[in-house]
């Protein structure tokens, strides 16, 4: 046999060895992510037996929370993060899409990269940072400027009204809102300009051909290509603001009550487990906080689970 042949046949075994080698492998990795989930899963929902057999369905129906009487609630915990996180997603989605477009079609090619890089580096900054400056720069000018003129306009509008009235803190669900919807702006903004950017050229050129408009070709042309990855950034930016933390903290104020004006202190599921569970004394109060930590779960898992049915129903009609 020549060399030529028995190198061919060692390359060939080790081929058939490497393929189930990789198989294998992969097939482990897959297997220990939902061994882990499932860890996460039990972990939670056997932390919070005690509190789910004390208050039952009334744990969900209450904003009380009260350590010295063991009555607690997650009502008020729920309100704030859903909230806070629809607040983000009204501020962070337009700032991604207007600075997806820009950087994609407007902006001049010197300036694209610097510009991507800076809106990028958003999102390495530490949570407790975004936090810091919320607490100590933003919600001061809130309090001095912005929220006088909110209370002095929309608070005067009948019907609405109610949800910008009440005194000017500077802390509450909106720059909590506000904050999460700063640091939400980087994970959306960079998938949009991502996908926006594997249009086909000859599509916008065809469009531009036919007389649109820079606004008409990003309407009619780039975003039904794109609604996909555009669906998938925004569900992305929306499980970033229901889980953070430190940020949201620092500015919230950690009222555990249901206010109707957003301008008021209020409290959220990740916020008021950074802030108690490291002084939490007695099983019932531990485990409603584990209690807690397992809504937020399943907030999350249902987020989620919508994305992906949105993500399949589009995917389906763009095949169609």
């Amino acid at each position: 046999m020549s060399d030529i042949a028995e190198r061919r046949l060692h390359s060939g075994r080790v081929q058939n060895l490497a393929d189930p080698a990789f198989q294998a492998t992969a097939t482990f990795f897959a297997v220990l992510v939902l061994v882990i989930l499932a860890g996460v899963i039990i972990s939670l929902v056997n932390g919070a037996l005690p509190a789910i057999a004390h208050y039952g369905w009334g744990f969900l129906a209450t904003d009380s929370w009260n350590p010295v009487t063991e009555k607690f609630g997650a009502l008020a915990a729920i309100y704030g993060t859903v909230v806070t996180s629809l607040i983000a997603m009204l501020i962070g989605i337009p700032l991604a899409l207007g600075v997806a477009i820009f950087i994609t079609e407007l902006c001049p090619v010197w300036l694209k990269r610097p510009l991507g890089i800076m809106i990028e580096l958003l999102a390495a900054i530490p949570s407790i940072i975004y936090g810091i400056w919320g607490l100590f720069v933003l919600a001061p000018f809130l309090q001095s400027y912005v929220e006088p003129a909110i209370i002095a306009t929309l608070g005067a509008l009948p019907g609405i009204g109610y949800a910008f009235a009440g005194p000017p803190l500077g802390i509450g669900i909106f720059t909590a809102g506000l904050i999460l919807g700063i640091m939400v702006l980087p994970f959306i903004s960079s998938i949009m300009r991502d996908v926006f950017e594997t249009v086909p050229a000859i599509l916008k050129e065809s469009a531009y051909g036919l007389g649109a408009t820079t606004w008409e070709v990003m309407w009619q042309v780039v975003l039904p290509f794109t609604r996909v990855g555009v669906v998938g950034g925004i569900m992305l930016g929306l499980g970033r603001a229901l889980g953070e933390t430190m940020a949201v903290t620092f500015v919230i104020g950690n009222a555990h009550r249901i206010q109707a004006s957003i301008l008021q202190p209020g409290t959220t599921i990740s916020a008021t487990l950074a802030n108690e569970f490291t002084e939490a004394l007695g099983d019932l109060y531990v485990s409603s906080l584990f209690e807690l930590g397992f809504i937020l779960f399943v907030i999350t898992f249902i987020v989620l689970a919508i994305a992906k049915f949105m993500l399949i129903r589009l995917a389906r009609q763009a095949g169609t």
